[in-house]
């Protein structure tokens, strides 16, 4: 593949760290290859892998020979589509996609009766990954953000001292007060046994300008991780088109996540 014609970010120090990681690596050949052109350009760090996907196999090899940062990323929605996947594994699967789809608080609720589907579902995902990449994953999110759903929080199912996703940033006002309660609840349930990243934001929306400002600009003193999807049109042709670098001023975007995670220090387990 030919490498895209992108424009250069700056490449000044800062005491912060900027990450721009794209989610569904693996997912199929499009949104791998997609991902892999944003990379060459230097507008992603890192990326988060699916296991037991179409294009999985072909992805891990594609990161592995690149040196390409990679983390897990745990799907419990979307069908497992590579060939040849276990019939079983999918079964639980469905099982716990039927109980987080069934209501937009499904996630919050824990359904002591899929504990078992639970566990062997990230098992699978965790020992995938680490057939596929050569060893478990140092870092974990999950595919519409189900990392972050009842059961797998309270079985303590990410291995701990990973560097886990933690819930969206949000200023005052941006969301309700108990949403808001919700989210610090997780999120300090999660300190005790894993590492966070300061702060964590979608790629979109694009405008206002000021809103990527205010983000970018955290970066100078914290750890920032923004989520992106390559497979968007539009966020394609904000990371391939030089937009981003014009956008994050004199915050260089980070080249691996690895870096990030040296910043953040294990909470004390409770």
């Amino acid at each position: 593949m030919a490498e895209p014609a992108c424009e250069g970010g700056p490449q000044s120090r800062t005491k912060g760290v900027l990450v721009i990681n794209a989610d569904d690596w693996g997912r199929d050949r499009p949104t791998t290859d997609r991902t892999l052109e944003c990379i060459r350009c230097g507008s992603v760090s890192s990326v988060s892998a699916m296991a037991f996907m179409e294009d999985s196999e072909r992805a891990a090899a594609t990161a592995r020979q690149h040196g390409i940062d990679a983390g897990l990323h745990l799907n419990f929605t979307t069908r497992f589509s590579a060939v040849g996947a276990a019939s079983h594994l999918g079964e639980h699967q469905e099982r716990l996609a039927r109980h987080l789809r069934r209501h937009r608080f499904a996630q919050a609720v824990f359904h002591p009766g899929l504990r078992g589907s639970f566990e062997y579902v990230v098992w699978a995902q965790l020992e995938e990954f680490s057939r596929l990449y050569g060893g478990p994953p140092a870092r974990i999110d999950g595919h519409h953000h189900m990392h972050l759903c009842a059961n797998v929080i309270l079985q303590n199912l990410m291995p701990f001292g990973t560097l886990v996703r933690r819930n969206f940033s949000f200023v005052a006002g941006e969301k309700g007060l108990a949403n808001r309660l919700y989210r610090r609840v997780i999120d300090e349930r999660l300190r005790t046994r894993h590492q966070l990243i300061d702060y964590f934001f979608a790629l979109p929306p694009f405008e206002p300008p000021e809103r990527h400002e205010r983000i970018f600009s955290l970066a100078h003193e914290a750890t920032v991780e923004v989520e992106a999807h390559p497979i968007d049109q539009a966020e394609y042709r904000f990371l391939t088109g030089g937009e981003i670098f014009r956008r994050i001023g004199d915050c260089p975007i980070a080249r691996t996540f690895s870096v990030a995670r040296r910043r953040q220090h294990l909470g004390s387990p409770s």
